[in-house]
């Protein structure tokens, strides 16, 4: 596999300080039951990685210790094949966290994980699910033969416990990412798009679909290398930056923290090694600090960060600014005739 993170550092993207930090993301490994071609940690079914135990209690004292913190988010891999996930989870909604996962929806139909989405609904977890089109085949070549039939399953059964129901209270989101070297087009359309299409042909529901912006890191910085399109597409992204974006791109008040329990400004910079580091440049543990300490410090950016801020922008929760545009369909070529200007 092609590395991009040489490519990358040599950068004149804007500096950024953090602000106050209510978000803690936390990759629990690599593992996935997935092998995705966008995916930017290049998590399979052979990865080994995972957070232990020991890091999963040192995350749960620095949630204690850090009454700040409002959230975390969930990742992976595939983040419930941690063997600690249920505990975890416990653990932060007892103290009255907010809990997102970021579920790939075709875990729930894997051996083993039946009662898994009986569990998320019954702790109020917020699932944030990946469904990069509403289409069988564009879903199949992105995630895999049979990735579309499984999500429709998972979806189904999401819905069934009360998920995407606004009565219910139990948040479904969906996310979009482009299948090429393009920027994703306006959400609020696509969102709109989504709905009558998974509505009227499947019976699904969800409340929300945030778009996100392909990083070209790992796996899919490697596939932009290997067709020779990283440059073209790194120009896409520079020429499509908007400085009022910077105002709230996510590691202003996020950190992530990696299946080891050391610390990065954001999942990006974790996957190329751009730890946060102390004064003798050693990298920073969530042992290591608190919220006040965080606080106020430089943020570690690189070209990669012109994703988050290309056009209407791209965060963890979707698009920094809301677009009109009309309707898209999800096929790769006509996304990509919208938004290769």
């Amino acid at each position: 596999m092609h590395a991009t993170v040489h490519l990358l550092t040599r950068t004149d993207f804007p500096r950024l300080k953090r602000r106050a930090v209510d978000t803690l993301q936390l990759n629990l490994g690599y593992r996935c039951n997935q092998s995705c071609v966008h995916c930017h940690v290049n998590a399979g079914p052979k990865r080994k990685e995972e957070m232990t135990a020991d890091t999963i209690d040192a995350v749960i004292e620095f949630l204690t210790a850090s009454p700040e913190i409002t959230a975390i988010d969930l990742t992976g891999g595939a983040p419930e094949l941690n063997r600690n996930f249920r505990r975890l989870v416990i653990a932060a909604r007892s103290r009255g966290l907010r809990v997102i996962d970021r579920c790939n929806l075709t875990i729930l139909e894997e051996a083993g994980h039946e009662d898994l989405a009986a569990f998320l609904a019954a702790h109020g977890v917020e699932i944030v699910a990946s469904l990069p089109c509403y289409q069988k085949e564009n879903v199949d070549k992105q995630r895999g033969k049979g990735t579309f039939e499984a999500s429709l399953k998972g979806l189904r059964r999401l819905n069934a416990l009360g998920y995407g129901r606004a009565e219910r209270g139990l948040i479904l989101n969906l996310v979009y990412n482009p299948q090429g070297a393009s920027l994703p087009p306006a959400q609020a359309a696509l969102e709109a798009d989504y709905k009558h299409h998974l509505g009227e042909r499947y019976g699904i529901v969800f409340n929300h679909l945030f778009a996100m912006a392909n990083m070209p890191i790992q796996r899919f910085g490697s596939m932009l290398i290997s067709k020779g399109q990283f440059n073209a597409y790194m120009t896409t992204l520079r020429e499509a930056h908007r400085d009022e974006n910077l105002d709230q791109v996510m590691c202003r008040s996020l950190i992530s923290v990696d299946w080891q329990g050391y610390i990065y400004d954001c999942d990006f910079n974790q996957q190329l090694g751009l730890a946060l580091t102390d004064a003798s440049r050693a990298r920073l543990h969530i042992t290591d600090v608190t919220v006040a300490l965080l606080e106020g410090l430089p943020i570690r950016v690189a070209d990669h960060c012109y994703g988050c801020t290309a056009g209407q922008g791209s965060s963890c929760g979707g698009a920094l600014k809301n677009e009109t545009a009309p309707a898209p369909s999800c096929n790769p070529l006509s996304i990509r005739s919208r938004t290769s200007t």
